[in-house]
């Protein structure tokens, strides 16, 4: 039995299928994976552009960098990874996805239960009184009217993507969810991510500790590989996802899966 057939043997056997989703999975929507060389943090200090404090501090320098990372998330467009994941929650089988992904990609895909570990830029706050706008909206009318960068129209505080920075804590309610997640599943999709980030990396070893299968999906072997995964299938999700969805589908049509 090949990787694609087991894991959608595994899949379609399922009682309760969750994923868990990097930025691997949005690279072939043209959205580069920020670590990557020639990526956001090869050109920006992290701590100097996306600290929380740096943004507190210095507003306008930090909005030269999300400015770049607004107009490449905004112009991305799902792939055929987020559509597979999505035809796979209309099928009943993954129940939520847990992204550390910013981008909303997996929403305009079709998924419905996402847990966004990290945020959503495509919305902005003031962290003056808790107001939030439309990104695309609002980056836009600022634009015409030569505001730069976007600022609160109650109290015209520079506004801040509503998305984690570092130096600040995930958002309860995402963290509390994810681990119910994890906790209930029986397999976890494990898609695009190094699973280096602390604590969405925890998510599979939770997943695994409670009985769950660990399937990964990446395109090279990362820190679960070997220790976590029970399979790896290594490739781009875009080319792999929808295989495996093929499959189920086939499983689930009738017969004895057999082929």
């Amino acid at each position: 039995m090949n990787d694609v057939e087991q894991a959608a043997r595994l899949l379609a056997d399922s009682r309760w299928s969750i994923a868990l989703t990097g930025a691997g999975i949005s690279v072939d929507s043209g959205i580069p994976d920020f670590r990557s060389p020639g990526g956001l943090w090869d050109r920006f200090d992290p701590f100097e552009y996306a600290h929380i404090d740096a943004f507190l501090s210095h507003p306008e320098k930090v909005w030269t960098m999300l400015r770049e990372m607004h107009d490449v998330i905004h112009s991305a467009k799902p792939n055929a990874g987020h559509y597979a994941l999505a035809e796979l929650e209309q099928m009943e089988i993954i129940k939520a996805v847990i992204t550390q992904n910013i981008d909303s990609l997996h929403q305009l895909a079709g998924s419905q239960e996402v847990i966004e570990f990290h945020g959503n830029s495509r919305k902005l706050v003031c962290l003056a009184c808790g107001a939030k706008y439309n990104a695309e909206k609002m980056t836009e009318l600022m634009r015409e009217k030569g505001i730069w960068p976007p600022v609160c129209e109650k109290d015209n505080r520079v506004l801040k993507p509503d998305v984690v920075f570092f130096g600040e804590p995930i958002p309860y309610e995402a963290s509390v969810q994810a681990q119910k997640q994890a906790r209930e599943c029986d397999v976890i999709l494990v898609v695009g991510t190094s699973a280096m980030v602390f604590p969405a990396s925890g998510i599979p070893m939770l997943a695994r500790q409670t009985g769950a299968t660990v399937v990964e999906i990446n395109k090279t072997a990362t820190a679960l590989t070997d220790s976590v995964a029970h399979l790896s299938l290594h490739g781009s999700s875009t080319e792999i996802l929808p295989q495996v969805v093929a499959r189920v589908r086939e499983l689930r049509g009738g017969g004895d899966g057999r082929a």
